[in-house]
């Protein structure tokens, strides 16, 4: 199986940059609530599950929800917010529709300094919205509809941001529409042209399980980092034990990062495993955001040339932040726990 471009941070940071990160995916506004899992029951939710619903559902859920937080999200988006959070710049690209919703999430982002030009659209479906149910051990159960979102398309890419970054970290769910997916393959093509790196979160294994050949394909030819949690990854090679997906991610790229909840993360390379812990919270209110954080944490380190194992202590630093409150945003300054906790351990 040919590679995509060696993993070489020395040589993806040989040209000036002006932004860290650059993300694309799908613009959603989170909508998070506290529940039981008698209401999950009567409201006929499935505890756990990421389920994709039309806008009526998602009108009659939202009448019923005791609302504690409404931000933006989406994976990708609380991947970025992390990244700033730690100092870095960062831009995306997703779609939104021009409404309410689009323009708070639009504010939202922008206010926390990342750049955000997509043009919106200005007629059809709303902008996305996914309702967060949280329960009293933390797991959460979300309902999304998609709206706008899904009509991304190659027309949207802006080579401009994407040269000007070291990192351009893709959303797997963007697979879930062929405009979106031509858009994800372009953005990663541009990017290598430019010698930036590549990265691509799996998202959620049921996405997996949908495009199991396209992300495949995609990771071999297009992609220097993936993200995955243990069963996105087991998933993904069809094996049901974790150690058997290690010499084929080693088949398909350079770098991959698996988390695995209570046990850490690992980080594979071509030569290597290494383990990451997690960092304990004595009290965890809402794991919403946690795999986004992690993500924010080593991509931050990446981008600015920290060895592996500071890459993935900063993932464990910023997950550990966001899973001791509400929402997918930190509310603490990462910066400021990593200089604290990390130092500045680099390559």
């Amino acid at each position: 199986m040919q590679k995509a471009n060696t993993y070489n941070s020395r040589e993806y940071l040989s040209r000036p940059i002006d932004f860290d990160l650059i993300g694309i995916g799908n613009p959603i506004v989170d909508v998070l609530a506290k529940s039981s899992e008698i209401e999950l029951t009567r409201l006929g939710l499935k505890k756990g599950a990421m389920t994709l619903i039309g806008a009526e559902r998602a009108v009659q859920l939202y009448s019923q929800m005791k609302i504690q937080l409404e931000a933006c999200g989406g994976s990708v988006a609380n991947t970025l917010m992390g990244v700033t959070s730690l100092g870095g710049n960062c831009g995306f690209i997703g779609k939104i529709c021009d409404d309410n919703a689009g323009r708070f999430f639009k504010n939202d982002l922008e206010t926390s300094g990342i750049e955000f030009r997509t043009p919106p659209s200005h007629d059809g479906l709303p902008t996305a919205q996914c309702l967060v149910f949280v329960t009293p051990d933390a797991q959460r159960t979300m309902q999304t509809c998609l709206g706008t979102s899904g009509d991304l398309s190659i027309a949207d890419i802006d080579t401009d941001l994407i040269d000007r970054a070291a990192i351009t970290y893709l959303e797997g769910y963007l697979l879930d529409t062929n405009s979106a997916k031509q858009l994800l393959i372009a953005a990663a093509i541009s990017a290598r042209k430019s010698k930036r790196l590549v990265a691509l979160s799996l998202s959620d294994h049921l996405c997996v399980e949908r495009h199991r050949k396209s992300f495949l394909d995609i990771i071999s030819q297009h992609v220097d980092v993936i993200f995955a949690n243990e069963i996105e990854i087991t998933t993904l090679f069809e094996v049901e034990d974790f150690k058997k997906t290690i010499p084929q991610i080693r088949n398909y790229c350079e770098l991959a990062i698996i988390t695995r909840g209570s046990r850490g993360a690992l980080i594979v390379t071509e030569t290597e495993n290494i383990s990451v812990p997690i960092k304990p919270v004595k009290n965890v209110i809402d794991t919403t955001g946690a795999g986004d954080l992690f993500a924010a944490g080593v991509l931050f380190g990446l981008s600015h040339n920290y060895d592996l194992s500071a890459c993935g202590l900063l993932g464990s630093i910023a997950a550990a932040e966001v899973i001791t409150h509400y929402g997918a945003h930190p509310q603490t300054s990462l910066e400021l726990i990593a200089q604290t906790e990390l130092g500045q351990t680099k390559q």
